[in-house]
């Protein structure tokens, strides 16, 4: 029988414990990161079905119709459509335009189809949070960075203000797992650690990856990646073999995504242009220095003048604080002779920089003369789509890389510096110290969470009764748009209708430039949503005030609405109301009595040769005669 000695040695009293293994202490970061992340997301995980961050549900609510959108197409054993009428029927939406997350929702298919989409959302800002942070520490411990120093990097750059803001309904660029392995594969190559064979088909994959889930945050990190190398090349010599590396990643990405990128620019449904405002997204100065309420240290003030900011929480990208900027800037003058140092500090700064947008906006004020460098670019063709202040999440990353490699610098400078301090791990102590006490006012609160839109009572049963085909197009009333999105959540939690009229989506208007719900919802569907809008108490309070006043209730005869409802070629009309209400009674009078009705929902089934009811006039001038 083997000894128990040589199997399990016990150490002697005053021995050094053995250092873990790479694998094991990643293993280990791992735990910590996602206890770190469960910690932040622990109101969602109350509900995970039906619980989601507050303050975006537009955003939070087209992300789960994707993701619904793309269980469904795997559960029929195919990928998703890159052109759908699942949305804006019967024109449709080229889905490459707009937040389509397509690995992503691919991947947790299952998970959407078990559980609902916004389960699926909730692990994927969660591994979001832990995943960001461990890829940083493993780049960065492969880099010849130390534990201690690697792991509080990983947790600013995964927990950093600008991936928990961004956690506020923008999934994509919370999930920033592969920023850091992009810049990780793409400097390998430059080092020559790997052949530019492997090393091109692994940066390939990974930009592939990055660009199914957000194009932006590729070009971004792109952008620092270029700077850092900029200035760490020393030799042209070592460019050959990268050069060919980096050809084989685009010849890898393009083999991916070649098709998806020619559905999005060369295409079906094209367009052109931003639908953002050129210089309204970017930072405020101030932003770097005031902590929003979703810091856990933060004062009233400093909340609400995030809560004003012009761009929405959403958006309030920048903040770092002051210990963090100054410990920033300490390490970058005492430490400016070492090459990676230098290259992360111009890239932070430039990155900075290029957040704030084309002028200065500081204290939530303009100055329209101070011209900065995105001002110059802005315009361009690409270009125009980006967003500056997203710039902040890339100058988070290269700030977290910055701490880490100066506290290991610090260390031994400490030590030949100050022999008082030298003796032991003293040294360590004291930088470890400072670090902390610098990313400490980023500590986060955990993110408050609300419930999502309830479903009506009756919507799953209506359509059942109606019994329509896959492709029958459904005018859904209240009409969804970009300020309205429940009826998208609605269909995000259930699957029907397939194809629904309106939406929450990029698209081209009538010119062919993008705007946000291309044309926008026409009178004649104003008109329909300034009658729900008029609801006897059937629909929930809530709700009705999701939707603002709007110009609906303009005069549309009945020949104009009837022509829109055939423009739209409608199998079904469903509409969240009662018999009773004036929206229920409108729609009685337009198409006769409905095919289905349920405690909230009315349904009729539409048949082509069947006609409008021409007496809808009447009905809409009682209607105005009672409101008056």
């Amino acid at each position: 029988m083997t000894a128990p000695s040589a199997v399990l040695r016990i150490p002697q009293a005053g021995e050094r414990a053995q250092p873990l293994t790479g694998r094991a202490t990643l293993i280990l970061a791992g735990i910590y990161y996602l206890v770190g992340a469960l910690l932040v997301t622990w109101w969602l995980w109350r509900d995970p079905a039906s619980r989601m961050v507050a303050g975006n549900y537009n955003d939070t609510d087209q992300m789960a119709w994707f993701f619904r959108y793309d269980a469904t197409a795997i559960s029929h054993f195919h990928l998703p459509a890159l052109v759908t009428t699942g949305m804006n029927a019967p024109q449709g939406v080229n889905v490459m335009w707009n937040t389509f997350m397509l690995l992503p929702g691919t991947l947790l298919a299952p998970v959407t189809l078990l559980a609902g989409p916004q389960t699926s959302l909730t692990i994927l800002m969660t591994a979001g949070f832990a995943g960001s942070a461990l890829a940083m520490f493993a780049v960065l411990r492969r880099w010849g960075v130390t534990t201690r120093a690697a792991g509080l990097a990983g947790a600013l750059y995964g927990f950093s203000p600008a991936l928990l803001h961004s956690a506020i309904g923008h999934y994509d660029l919370q999930f920033a797992v592969f920023l850091p392995l992009i810049v990780d594969a793409a400097f390998r190559l430059l080092a020559g650690r790997t052949t530019p064979w492997r090393g091109g088909i692994y940066l390939g994959l990974l930009a592939a990856a990055q660009l199914m889930i957000n194009e932006e945050m590729l070009f971004d990190t792109a952008l620092t990646g270029l700077i850092i190398a900029l200035l760490l090349i020393r030799r042209r010599s070592a460019l050959r073999p990268a050069v060919a590396g980096m050809a084989v990643a685009l010849g890898t990405t393009l083999a991916l995504t070649g098709y998806p990128l020619w559905v999005q620019f060369f295409g079906p449904i094209p367009q052109q242009g931003s639908p953002f405002t050129l210089d309204y997204f970017k930072n405020d100065l101030s932003g770097l220095v005031t902590p929003s309420s979703l810091m856990l240290f933060h004062t009233s003030g400093s909340a609400q003048f995030a809560a004003s900011f012009q761009g929405a929480l959403p958006e309030y990208l920048a903040y770092l604080g002051i210990p963090l900027i100054i410990v920033l800037l300490a390490a970058t003058v005492c430490f400016w002779r070492l090459p990676v140092v230098r290259a992360l500090a111009v890239a932070w700064a430039l990155t900075e920089v290029l957040s704030l947008g084309g002028t200065l906006l500081a204290a939530g004020h303009e100055y329209s003369g101070g011209k900065l460098p995105w001002y110059w670019v802005q315009g361009l063709p690409l270009l125009a789509s980006l967003v500056p202040d997203r710039f902040s999440i890339v100058a988070d990353g290269a700030a977290a890389a910055l701490l880490a490699f100066a506290v290991d610098a610090a260390v031994p400078l400490v030590r030949n510096r100050m022999p008082a301090l030298a003796a032991g791990r003293r040294p360590v102590a004291l930088v470890m110290s400072v670090a902390f006490l610098a990313v400490l006012p980023l500590v986060p609160k955990p993110l408050p969470a609300t419930a999502a839109t309830p479903l009506p009572v009756g919507w799953s049963q209506a359509f059942a009764d109606l019994g329509l085909p896959a492709s029958a197009n459904v005018l859904v009333v209240p009409i969804p748009s970009a300020t309205f999105t429940s009826p998208l959540r609605w269909q995000a939690d259930t699957g029907v209708p397939r194809s629904m009229v309106g939406g929450y989506y990029m698209g081209p208007a009538w010119n062919g430039r993008a705007y946000i719900d291309g044309d926008g919802t026409p009178p004649a569907g104003q008109y329909l949503n300034a009658l729900w809008q008029l609801s006897d108490g059937s629909v929930p309070a809530a709700l009705s005030a999701q939707l603002p006043p709007t110009a609906a209730a303009k005069a549309v005869t009945d020949a104009q609405l009837r022509t829109q409802l055939r423009a739209w070629r409608l199998s079904a009309v469903v509409a969240v109301a009662t018999m009773t209400s004036p929206l229920g009674k409108y729609l009685t009078v337009l198409l006769g009595r409905p095919t289905v009705a349920t405690i909230d929902v009315l349904a009729w089934k539409l048949l082509s040769e069947r006609p409008l009811v021409p007496v809808a006039g009447q009905f809409r001038r009682n209607l105005n005669a009672r409101r008056k």
